[in-house]
Order: structure tokens, then C-alpha cells, then sequence
């Protein structure tokens, strides 16, 4: 790394209506470094990186590389000055094959009027490889969210970047493919390409990156080398106060409530079979397991967005075999996607139609008309009780930062006033600060009695926030840990299949 600057930004502003969303930002970052960029969600980070991509425009300030000042009035002039970002959010072509996307910027530039595919599917196997073995020749569409996000990685790599950009670019990856990733950054850097890193994730800031830059509320706060701050510095800095309990307190009672879930031999046929689970009021069951397990299938066969083909389903004591997802939702029982954009919002409706187009029946007069007042109460109460930063109910949801959008989510379940709530990945991409308010908000639903399931990637967040742990392998249960077993050990052993003879006793005592 060398003390001269590849990239500069001198007093940098971006707003969006009346809400502004940068205001006189800097930011430098040195030829050969790995410089964390950190905030909560709208604080600005990634109206950043989308104008130094040339994604947006800044309403005023400079941008320099190596010296000289730049102006990037789209991705194509960003990539000539050797730029690339990953976003945050899956960017791909999903009826293109991943070797197409890979190389979709070569393709549209190229002149020649036949396309050499074998040597197409070959370079990018090549380019592929270096993450995971992904098929190349596939459609992307095929591809789970996880290795979505390793093509969005590989399609950077291609580039002949001297500054690459990732947003948040572990929220969808395993651990081993994440560190896959950690070594393939760290070549990067010994290649002299600097790299800018967002993320909430403070373990993978610290082993990996050289400096760090917090942002609060669209303003520049610091800078400074990691090895000279704490995690718990950042996390101040970040939000402008002490946090002192990153999980709410477990289980108040020593025993749960009266059953409201109860799964029995659940199985669909292809990608699980013979699920057993039960939940009770006043707590939080977690499901954890490798992506691919099957977590999130049984979640959807559950709530009806799959079919089921054996087992049965009982909600509070009903019997339940919905015909579809609307059928669990009047039932009491909804289902939050991992998937953000593409199942968890309407991106281009306002953020009161949003939260309330679960059930729009509960809003309808006797006319069949819509009550607008109601609706817009029942956004700004919901809003208000989860934070949403917002400029009013009437934005459109894609005006928010990613975090404020999955809060939008969150509050779409809520308005139905759930017995069950299912969460797939609740704190994705979500900030420390947001974290603990969602964290927070699930203890208090399970103390007022509503059944909360947790499916979640992150093991801190399983063994913090849950009072039982159910462990996902190859579409079985593979055990079940109570909150005295919780441990990170326990989970992994579970998941991956190690034989282990505590871990077994343990799980079958349990069980």
C-alpha cells in the first residue's frame, strides 16, 4: 500500500427531493489498500458508491483519480476508469447463462459479428472457478441467492479494474465461501487494486481490511487505521451513541406458553422430509443450517408457498394445509423472504400501500373503497414502531437505504397482526443500530404472545436473539440445542454432519 491516493472525494453532496442524502462527504483511498467504509443503513455509503460507479450524479463536490479530477456520467465511463462495484443487491440477467453475465460488458462492446461461446464458457469457468464451481453454461435464474452474489463477484474480476467496490459482499455467502472471497481481496490488494468494503459485519473489517471511514446520517465522521480502534469505537462512531446490549434478554418465564405451531412429517418430495417442530408463545425458535439445507423450503411449505406431500401443519390447534399463501396469512401465519426486491416489497409503491397490501380487506369500507386514512395511520404507527427513515408514507420503498426498505417488510407482516411470524434472514444487510432494534421488536412480539422463527446465517445472531436452535442438514432435522447448548461449535457440528458424541447426547436429550 502506498501513501499516495487513487481515488479522492472533496466535499461531495446528493439529495433525493428534501431529504438529503450526502452532505460535503470525503473520502480517500490509497493505491493498494482495503479501506472499510461503515455507517447504518442511510447513512450514505452506497449513494457513494453509486455516484463514484456513475449509477448517480452529485449535485456538488469533486472526484479525483490519481490526481486529477474526473466527472463519471455513467457505469461505462466508470469501468474505463478502471471502476467496478458489486452491489448489494443481486444485478444479473437472470435468463442469461452465468458465463454471459460474466462477460455481459466484452459482449456489448464487441464488433465481431459471430461469438466464440466455447472460449465464452472456457475464460469464464476460469474466472468462476476461483470462488466456487459453478456451472457456467447454466441460467442464472437457476442459482440460489448465495451464488448469485459469487457471479455478481466474478463478473467485477473480469474488469480491469484499478478500484473495486463491494457492498456488503458476504450477506448471501457461506462461511467457507466467504473466506474463498477474504483470500481472493487480499490478491487483489498484493496486485496494487485498491479496495473500497462495506459492511456491517465488524469481524470481517477488522481481519481484513487497513483502514476505516464512518459515515453518519449523509456526514463524514472519521477515519482511521483499524489497528487503532476497537469494534465498539466504530460502532459509536457509527451511531452517534453507546450500545450496550447487542441481543434483548431470553425468555423471561423458565416455561414457554401454549403451542401455536405444530409441524408433524412434513416433507415436499425433492428438498426435505420428515420435519418435525413445535413452537410456543413467548418464544424464539431458531432454524440454522448451511445454505442449501433447506431451511427456507420448509419455511414456505409451511406457509403454503409450496405444496406439501406429507405431514401436517396445526396453527394454535387448527389443523392447516393452506392452498396458497393467502390462506396462511387469514389464519394467522406469515413468512418474511430472504429475498428482499424480489418477494419482500414493491419497490415502486408508496410505503403505506406496501404495508398494507398483505391484507387489503382489513382496510376496504362497505363499498369496496379502499380507506386511505386508515391505511396511512396504520403506515405511520407501524413506521414509527420499527424507525423507518423515511421522507413521508407516500415515498415509493426504493427511495429507502436497504435497511429502511426490509423494516418496510417487516411492517407488511405486522399490519395482519400475525400469531406466527416467520423471518428468513430479518437483519440482512442491515446495520449494528438496526440490528438491535429489530432484535428488540422480536422479544417484545414473543412476549405478547406471538410465535417468532428465526432462520438466519449468522450464528451470533442465532445463538444471542433465539431460545432454541433447530439444526437444518441436507433437508433434515439434524438436532435441536437449548439455550444452555447454544454454542457456535454445536451448530457447525450439527450442520456439517461431524460426528460428535456430546453433541449427539446433548441433541437427543433435547429431543
Amino acid at each position: 500500500m502506498t501513501q499516495a491516493p487513487i481515488l479522492e472525494i472533496r466535499g461531495l453532496s446528493k439529495a433525493f427531493g428534501p431529504v438529503k442524502a450526502l452532505s460535503d462527504v470525503h473520502f480517500e483511498l490509497r493505491r493498494g489498500e482495503i479501506h472499510a467504509l461503515c455507517g447504518e443503513n442511510g447513512a450514505g455509503k452506497s449513494t457513494l458508491m453509486n455516484m463514484i460507479a456513475g449509477v448517480l450524479q452529485p449535485d456538488e463536490g469533486d472526484m479525483l483519480i490519481d490526481g486529477e479530477r474526473v466527472s463519471i456520467p455513467t457505469p461505462a465511463a466508470a469501468q474505463r476508469l478502471g471502476i467496478a462495484l458489486v452491489h448489494q443487491e443481486i444485478a444479473l440477467c437472470q435468463d442469461a447463462t452465468v458465463a454471459e453475465n460474466i462477460y455481459m460488458a466484452a459482449i456489448n462492446s464487441r464488433r465481431a459479428p459471430l461469438m466464440d461461446f466455447q472460449k465464452l464458457y472456457a475464460d469464464a469457468q476460469k474466472v468462476m472457478d476461483l470462488l466456487a464451481p459453478i456451472p457456467v453454461r447454466i441460467r442464472v435464474a437457476d442459482l440460489s441467492i448465495s451464488n448469485q452474489q459469487l457471479v455478481e463477484i466474478a463478473k467485477a474480476l473480469t474488469l480491469d479494474c484499478k478500484v473495486l467496490m463491494l457492498d456488503e459482499p458476504t450477506a448471501a455467502l457461506t462461511e467457507s465461501e466467504a473466506q474463498r472471497l477474504f483470500s481472493i481481496v487480499r490478491g487483489l490488494k498484493e496486485r496494487g487494486i485498491s479496495v473500497v468494503y462495506i459492511s456491517h459485519r465488524m469481524a470481517e473489517i477488522f481481519s481484513l481490511c487497513d483502514r476505516v471511514t464512518v459515515f453518519r446520517d449523509g456526514r463524514y465522521v472519521a477515519t482511521d487505521p483499524v489497528a487503532a480502534v476497537s469494534p465498539d469505537d466504530v460502532v459509536r462512531k457509527m451511531v452517534g451513541r453507546e450500545i450496550t446490549q447487542l441481543y434483548p434478554d431470553k425468555l423471561a418465564t423458565k416455561e414457554p406458553g401454549r403451542l401455536l405451531l405444530s409441524v408433524e412429517g412434513l416433507s415436499d418430495g425433492h428438498r426435505f422430509a420428515e420435519v418435525d417442530l413445535q413452537l410456543r408463545a413467548g418464544e424464539i425458535l431458531g432454524i440454522g443450517g448451511l445454505i442449501g439445507a433447506g431451511r427456507s423450503e420448509i419455511a414456505q411449505t409451511i406457509c403454503g408457498l409450496r405444496s406439501m406431500t406429507a405431514g401436517n401443519v396445526a396453527l394454535d390447534g387448527k389443523q392447516l394445509r393452506p392452498r396458497g399463501y393467502g390462506d396462511a396469512v387469514k389464519a394467522g401465519l406469515v413468512y418474511l423472504s430472504e429475498d428482499r426486491k424480489g418477494s419482500g416489497v414493491f419497490l415502486d409503491l408508496p410505503i403505506a400501500a406496501n404495508i398494507s397490501a398483505l391484507d387489503l380487506a382489513r382496510l376496504t369500507g362497505p363499498l369496496g373503497l379502499l380507506d386511505r386514512k386508515a391505511e396511512d395511520r396504520q403506515a405511520r404507527e407501524l413506521t414509527g414502531r420499527l424507525g423507518v427513515r423515511m421522507a413521508g408514507i407516500e415515498a415509493a420503498v426504493s427511495t429507502l437505504s436497504g435497511g429502511n426498505q426490509q423494516k418496510v417488510a417487516i411492517a407488511k407482516q405486522l399490519s395482519v397482526n400475525p400469531k406466527v411470524i416467520i423471518m428468513d434472514e430479518p437483519t440482512r444487510g442491515i446495520d449494528v443500530g438496526a440490528k438491535v432494534e429489530i432484535h428488540r421488536l422480536l422479544r417484545q412480539l414473543a412476549e405478547s404472545g406471538v410465535g417468532v422463527v428465526v432462520i438466519s446465517s449468522e450464528l451470533p445472531e442465532l445463538i444471542g436473539l433465539c431460545d432454541r436452535v433447530m439444526v437444518v442438514r441436507e433437508g433434515r432435522i439434524a438436532g435441536e440445542l437449548g439455550a444452555g447448548e447454544l454454542g457456535e461449535e454445536a451448530i457447525i457440528m450439527l450442520a456439517s454432519g461431524v460426528q460428535d458424541s456430546s453433541i449427539q447426547r446433548r441433541t437427543q436429550n433435547v429431543a
